[in-house]
């Protein structure tokens, strides 16, 4: 099984199709093998030119290996020694494409980085690859993501087909988009499946999966049909798409920072949360929601707090908090303090047991609605930490704001707005069911007949 990757160069471009080595890594005047899991992969040149250069992606998998214990296919001796699976494309080439090209699939090029952020025109060729469906599949999974698609049967059945997609894309989405779709194409998966395969799965298909015409089939097949993995994963694909701040060149929608920065009231919140973690005495703090980290950003600077964990469904804002958190650059004392997570709110995780205290800052009103019960099982019902922090905007206050019109909400992203009333009556019956208390604070400064522009709720665990 291989893939063929050519990149070409029209006449007086500003690069060479020779420049596809300094993509891949890989130099073209040499053989490069590796042995991976599945057998050997093997990278080699056939064409080098100005004009257009291939690269071939083989996978020779060792079928000896696959019967001893790595064949989850076989449904008996004879199906061990007769199938496709040494020889079609499949999760086989897949995970060898992280191995090999890790770091073209992470948009990285040391000596031509220019390159690796611009879209060029790329043709990939997978031969041969396992079709499970009708021929119109290829099409229906690559061309809304802007491919031109080819695709020539092999064998009678059409089982087993020579695909070929092209188009003026990255480097590292188009391998990204090749390591999702070839498993979904064969619908098969040679290894164990579990909640980590969601954070591959959002992983690579950042940017591009929550809006994909074919969601739903790619993150069921891509989950091996698994019905809760797939609903935990179509759940952070709602989340990334509602939580995902606007690219930085976009012109933005009148947010509720503009409306709020008078009164400082970002600010304002924050210290807020700080003060009550502060004097509960919490040492270690999950985020949940974490954004950018500007929270985290305060915590990190109070060695009390000595374990903080931030929580975020969408892959693009976690990278913004990494980078600014520094944590790239951290000592390995600082990585075992901080660290952040992608994950869904609205599913419990193992990983936030334990903790003295959880973070929601402005984060339920992104949630849709009939979701909170989700998201209340999974913070206080499975994760249980010893307090909760929560705030969320008063919609009383928005009549206050100049230029607001009834019934507008302060950012096009929330879902709703709660009065006092409705928050404090939704937070009451949370904390009745899970066992904890709850009291109430405005933030921002309080008008007689609205009250605070923001506010809070603070549960602590089994206090009555």
């Amino acid at each position: 099984m291989q893939i063929e990757l050519t990149l070409t160069a029209q006449a007086g471009a500003d690069y060479s199709a020779r420049d596809l080595g300094y993509l891949l890594h890989k130099h073209p005047d040499h053989v490069h093998v590796r042995d991976v899991a599945a057998g050997q992969l093997t990278i080699f040149y056939p064409e080098i030119s100005d004009d257009s250069t291939t690269a071939v992606v083989h996978l020779n998998v060792d079928p000896v290996a696959l019967v001893r214990g790595k064949n989850d296919h076989s449904d008996g001796l004879l199906s061990q020694y007769v199938n496709d699976r040494p020889y079609v494309a499949s999760t086989f080439l897949s995970v060898s494409l992280t191995r090999a090209l890790g770091q073209s699939m992470s948009g990285k090029s040391k000596e031509r980085q220019d390159l690796a952020d611009r879209e060029l025109p790329y043709r990939a060729r997978i031969l041969p690859i396992a079709l499970a469906g009708e021929l119109d599949l290829a099409r229906l999974l690559f061309e809304p993501l802007g491919y031109q698609v080819e695709i020539h049967a092999v064998d009678d059945s059409a089982r087993v087909v020579d695909l070929v997609i092209s188009g003026t894309t990255r480097l590292s989405a188009l391998l990204n988009h090749l390591y999702v779709l070839i498993p979904v194409l064969d619908n098969a998966k040679h290894y164990f499946i579990d909640k980590e395969e969601i954070d591959k799965l959002l992983a690579k298909g950042e940017g591009w999966l929550a809006t994909h015409p074919a969601r739903d089939l790619i993150t069921r097949r891509a989950l091996k049909h698994r019905r809760a993995l797939m609903n935990m994963a179509l759940a952070r694909l709602d989340e990334s798409l509602a939580t995902d701040d606007l690219d930085e060149d976009e012109p933005r929608p009148e947010p509720e920072e503009h409306l709020e920065t008078p009164i400082r009231l970002h600010d304002l919140r924050l210290d807020a949360v700080e003060q009550v973690l502060k004097s509960h005495h919490t040492a270690s703090v999950l985020d949940l929601g974490c954004g950018e980290g500007k929270l985290m950003r305060r915590l990190i600077k109070d060695g009390t707090f000595t374990r903080i964990v931030g929580v975020d469904p969408s892959v693009r804002t976690l990278e913004k908090a990494n980078r600014r958190l520094y944590l790239n650059q951290a000592s390995d004392a600082m990585a075992q303090r901080v660290t952040l997570q992608m994950g869904s709110l609205t599913y419990g995780d193992r990983r936030w047991k334990g903790f003295d205290a959880a973070t929601l800052v402005e984060v339920i009103e992104h949630i849709e609605p009939h979701r909170l019960s989700a998201l209340a099982l999974s913070v206080f019902g499975d994760a249980k930490p010893g307090l909760v922090v929560m705030t969320t905007p008063n919609r009383e206050y928005n009549a206050l704001f100049d230029g607001m019109e009834d019934g507008q909400l302060r950012h096009p992203d929330h879902r709703f707005e709660w009065t006092r009333a409705k928050f404090q009556g939704w937070a009451d019956a949370v904390a009745a069911q899970y066992d904890y208390t709850v009291t109430y604070a405005p933030l921002g400064p309080v008008d007689d007949t609205h009250g605070g522009p923001s506010q809070m709720a603070t549960f602590t665990r089994g206090a009555a």
